[in-house]
């Protein structure tokens, strides 16, 4: 029983992307349909926006599938298509954006926040322990702490 539930699991879970594309878009040639699901995969769907066109069910994402797929019927590289959706709707509708003079700040930035980090890390440690100790007790301290403490 345990062996089916697991099979079944894995069924589902190998269609679950696929879920979004319906089958009225799939194309009938297997290798065109296969540029169509990568450059899918690549293209952000603009209601969702964490999601690709491939795995969102947004009609926007739908029109979008279906652009990407009549522009592959009509014999564009998978670039020109990617260069066709970009130039309507700019370079968010990329997932991963292109490293540019334009988005080095996207790229850089994490490297920039990692080494800012760093230093301050840095700083606060040498700071907290160049802290003097502080002046010992007198004796008259050390007796007023003696008779809080005891019972």
């Amino acid at each position: 029983m345990i062996r089916v539930l697991v099979a079944l699991f894995l069924c589902l879970a190998s269609i679950a992307p696929a879920l979004a594309v319906n089958p009225d878009e799939v194309l009938a040639d297997p290798a065109l349909e296969a540029r169509a699901r990568a450059i899918s995969a690549k293209l952000r769907c603009m209601v969702c926006q964490n999601q690709s066109i491939d795995d969102s069910n947004a009609e926007l994402a739908k029109d979008l599938r279906l652009l990407v797929r009549e522009r592959l019927k009509e014999g564009d590289t998978d670039e020109a298509v990617v260069a066709y959706v970009v130039s309507r709707y700019g370079e968010f509708v990329l997932l991963s954006p292109r490293f540019e003079a334009k988005t080095l700040v996207l790229w850089g930035m994490p490297v920039v926040l990692l080494v800012l980090g760093a230093v301050t890390l840095v700083v606060a440690a040498r700071r907290r322990g160049a802290r003097p100790a502080g002046a010992p007790l007198s004796d008259e301290e050390k007796q007023k702490l003696d008779k809080l403490l005891r019972p």
